[in-house]
């Protein structure tokens, strides 16, 4: 009798263990209690993941267009101008643009701080009432803004007049010109482009421009060299103009597949050549010509 009761006393011991282990295992199991799934574990993980992660590329280009205004603004006028006659000065003198029969070139603007053009296209326009041939062989384009889409189109000016101030107070061609002629599209043009000068709010020695984040020219060059591509013409070079300040050190700007990298930057200080092709077209046209212009 005895034996018999020791051996129900250990069967009832085991049912109990085993009906606990299948409720811990229940307990375990369930989603509500899971020390992965709680609601303070994911509050700090997320938070964790949150500090490590890395600025995004949009957040990288937002924070130096910051910083880049800054520095302009704090431009002193003076040194501005000094610049802006020797960058200008840079251009004019170069046998890369005197030999440019067609090119496109942005109308600067005052309040967005861009380096000046206006002399440069007042040597292409120059005497354009009197003479039609003071191009001497030089057609230029300038950009108009069609919408906010990022839809920007390049049309042929011959006379300051033929520019207008569009809502943000920006100089651009008119559709049409005094005359109700409508202004030649570069993209409809029979003849390719020789050289694009562009703007920008900072610039690095291995091609990176960074722009004012609307894509407008981003776009409109990519489309362009698709087309010369198409007609098989030579590429024209991609040439930035740049206060010394904007030019900052390698891998500092951000630059994602569809940014369109620059040929060239002309600086206060001369010709920074940076594409094979670039390199090849000034440093050989500068020795050729021995005009004496600065290539660094």
């Amino acid at each position: 009798m005895r034996g018999k009761g020791i051996q129900q006393l250990l069967l009832q011991k085991a049912k109990s263990r085993s009906v606990m282990l299948l409720r811990l295992h229940s307990l375990l199991s369930s989603p509500t209690i899971s020390p992965l799934s709680c609601s303070s574990c994911s509050r700090s993980t997320a938070a964790m993941s949150s500090d490590a992660a890395p600025k995004s590329i949009t957040d990288q280009k937002r924070a130096l267009r910051s910083k880049m205004r800054s520095d302009l603004k704090a431009f002193s006028p003076a040194q501005r101008a000094q610049e802006d006659m020797a960058i200008q000065n840079n251009v004019l003198d170069s046998s890369w643009f005197k030999s440019a029969s067609s090119l496109c070139a942005y109308v600067s603007c005052e309040a967005l701080r861009e380096v000046d053009t206006s002399r440069i296209l007042s040597k292409i326009l120059k005497n354009q009432d009197a003479d039609r041939h003071a191009q001497v062989n030089k057609k230029v384009y300038v950009p108009r803004v069609e919408d906010k889409n990022s839809h920007m189109r390049m049309l042929n000016i011959t006379s300051m007049e033929d520019l207008v101030a569009n809502s943000m107070n920006i100089l651009e061609p008119s559709p049409v010109d005094a005359s109700g002629n409508q202004l030649e599209d570069v993209m409809l043009a029979n003849d390719p482009v020789d050289i694009l000068l562009l703007p920008g709010v900072a610039f690095d020695r291995q091609g990176g421009r960074l722009g004012r984040g609307g894509g407008y020219y981003d776009v409109f060059l990519q489309k362009y060299k698709e087309l010369a591509m198409e007609r098989k013409w030579k590429q024209p070079l991609l040439i930035a103009l740049a206060y010394s300040l904007q030019i900052v050190d390698e891998n500092v700007i951000p630059m994602t597949p569809t940014d369109v990298p620059i040929d060239a930057l002309v600086s206060p200080s001369g010709v920074i050549p940076i594409s094979s092709a670039a390199r090849e077209e000034m440093c050989d046209s500068d020795k050729l010509s021995g005009n004496g212009e600065d290539v660094i």
